[in-house]
């Protein structure tokens, strides 16, 4: 198809533009493109790029984020951010504080607790519950909060119970 703007070079590029609900679309050649300063040919950030902003990394890197380099790898704090990817386990020490805050954003949480099989899903997930009341129960017997705790007592040896 040749350039619907020249006519005398290969259409390589679509335009689309969609007003009041009419939908134009224009096949032009690289360079006519160009000239109308409608399309911008090639990327101006990469892909990673993109998505390290999403995540939230800053665009410049200050001093600091510069001379981070994993000792073990030799993969720097910089290389990590176009990449995408760490490039060993020493990497989680080396950027532990910087990387903290983004995988609490992508993953909810920073410790990974696995999958669990559906056949003993019931059972973990009760077991998980009473170590989460415990852990409550605690708090509230350290804050003298007796009511509190006596409440969580109780669903802890009900859950027990239930669970036996």
């Amino acid at each position: 198809m040749l350039c619907q703007n020249c006519q005398k070079r290969v259409a390589n590029v679509q335009v689309t533009q969609v007003i009041n609900n009419t939908k134009n679309v224009i096949y032009l050649c690289e360079q006519c493109a160009r000239e109308e300063g409608k399309v911008i040919i090639g990327s101006p950030f990469s892909v990673n790029d993109f998505f390290s902003g999403m995540i939230g990394i800053p665009v410049r890197p200050s001093v600091a984020e510069q001379q981070l380099v994993c000792d073990k790898c030799g993969m720097s704090y910089e290389e990590f951010k176009k990449v995408g990817k760490l490039g060993c386990e020493n990497c989680y020490e080396v950027y532990g504080d910087k990387l903290a805050p983004i995988l609490r954003r992508l993953h909810g949480n920073l410790q990974y607790h696995g999958k669990v099989p559906k056949k003993v899903y019931e059972t973990v997930k009760v077991s998980k519950e009473i170590d989460t009341l415990k852990e409550q129960l605690d708090k509230a017997v350290k804050c003298e909060e007796y009511e509190k705790a006596a409440e969580l007592r109780d669903k802890i040896r009900a859950l027990e119970n239930s669970a036996s």
